[in-house]
């Protein structure tokens, strides 16, 4: 079946002008007080939490929730940050209904778990909003320097903690702003109101930490001259390249991870040009995210295609319902084949329908042309290896590391994305960060 196609058709502000506030506002709006003290109600308070052992960063979800029931919210906030210091982000971008709320012993016997990320977000805003400072105080100096290489959550978490251990860090980010994927690459709808940078100067406030920006490894900074200048070295720096679609066309593709960043950093909404059909390649977290974004844009028609079933695409299910109730159409058992060019401009993509046969996946010969002034390529990204200058081992594409975050070089460690087993997860990035600065310190402390 082929779909005819018309001449691309891509222009900024489609919508009216107080539509873009809206569709951009808050996806979950904070709780009031009430409201938080009627959800932390229904908790059980066990005493073997299952969703505490579903946290990758091991908060001690049933205190900070017993702390908000009893009109504690300074306290319950105290006990988040304990564990992860970007509590206030992961209440607002995790999957708690994959991680803590789905093992909620109220979800496995009712269908209707207690809202951890929304009790965890109203705790730790409400000390943001009263606090100027994070909630620990800095050890003694130790004289011992550290050089945190990515400012994403990974780096903020590892500098943060080494901060109050007393170690002087310098952190080291590529962009003009601290914050990673955090301020450059999740949907706006998820952190309104420049929240990324307000956590960033609320991690920085523990003082210690130096912010160096545009500063990227590979380029103008080295990491042989880090392990000379420092006593120790953390590489956060995620994953820079996108991996390849590997078809006909493919250079007219455009990433979808620039496009959110571009649209995180845009002024004006309004200014962004946005296809009236978009089809988008992928099916995790970031398809989901420049699918739904398009939409809100005002793109008319916009589709996910996917190579596999709906049950194995990353993106969680109510990313995926998130998608489908904003208009989004996802088409499964598809792999994009080519792009479609008129008159040297897109205007659609050939797909092919696959099977799986004995666990490989395959393409059946039947292809479909959908019709689209956009594609995107939202199928993951890949480390820069060159960036390591070949000193740091390497598996499968990404930094080895043991337990500890250790790489196989003595003082330098390795967290988030980038590394081997990375969970593609902002608090399992905060887990890896704060891991690894406790390491580092038992090393300098030795």
């Amino acid at each position: 079946m082929t779909q005819t196609n018309a001449g691309p058709d891509i222009a900024a502000g489609r919508l009216p002008d107080d539509a873009y506030a809206e569709n951009f506002s808050d996806l979950h709006p904070p709780l009031n007080p009430h409201e938080a003290l009627v959800v932390a109600d229904r908790c059980y308070f066990c005493y073997d939490a299952p969703c505490m052992q579903a946290c990758p960063t091991s908060i001690d979800i049933p205190q900070f929730i017993r702390q908000i029931s009893t009109g504690n919210p300074t306290g319950s906030a105290k006990t988040i940050f304990e564990q992860n210091i970007l509590g206030g982000m992961c209440a607002r971008v995790c999957p708690t209904e994959t991680l803590c709320e789905e093992v909620c012993v109220r979800e496995v016997a009712e269908g209707k778990p207690v809202k951890i990320g929304e009790l965890q977000r109203y705790a730790t805003d409400h000390y943001m909003d009263t606090h100027e400072t994070t909630p620990f105080a800095r050890s003694a100096p130790t004289g011992r320097k550290v050089a945190v290489v990515g400012a994403g959550p990974a780096g903020l978490s590892c500098a943060h903690r080494l901060a109050v251990h007393g170690h002087d860090v310098t952190l080291f980010d590529a962009r003009e702003k601290a914050g990673g994927l955090n301020e450059y690459g999740i949907a706006s709808y998820k952190s309104v109101d420049d929240f990324a940078a307000r956590e960033v100067d609320f991690i920085l406030s523990i003082g210690g930490i130096e912010l160096k920006t545009g500063m990227r490894l590979g380029s103008n900074l080295d990491l042989a001259e880090l392990r000379a200048g420092f006593d120790a070295v953390f590489l956060g720096i995620g994953l820079g390249s996108v991996n390849a679609l590997g078809i006909a066309g493919e250079d007219e593709a455009i990433d979808a991870v620039d496009y959110i960043s571009d649209l995180r950093q845009a002024e004006d909404l309004s200014s962004l040009p946005v296809g009236r059909r978009i089809v988008v390649i992928g099916g995790g977290m970031t398809a989901v995210d420049i699918a739904v974004q398009t939409r809100l844009l005002g793109a008319e028609d916009v589709t996910i295609a996917y190579r596999r079933s709906q049950e194995r695409m990353n993106a969680s299910d109510f990313e995926q319902h998130l998608a489908q109730t904003s208009g989004v159409r996802i088409m499964t058992w598809m792999q994009p084949r080519a792009l479609v060019r008129e008159n040297g401009a897109v205007t659609g993509i050939e797909l092919e329908r696959t099977q799986e046969v004995d666990g490989t996946l395959t393409g059946t010969g039947e292809f479909t042309t959908l019709p689209a002034d956009m594609v995107f390529k939202a199928v993951g990204q890949t480390l820069v290896q060159t960036d390591l200058g070949g000193a740091v081992t390497l598996e499968r594409g990404r930094i080895a590391v043991d337990a500890e975050r250790r790489t196989n070089l003595a003082d330098v460690w390795a967290g988030g994305d980038c590394v081997l087993g990375g969970e593609d997860l902002t608090v399992a990035a905060v887990e890896d960060g704060k891991i690894a600065a406790e390491s580092i310190n038992a090393a300098l402390s030795a």
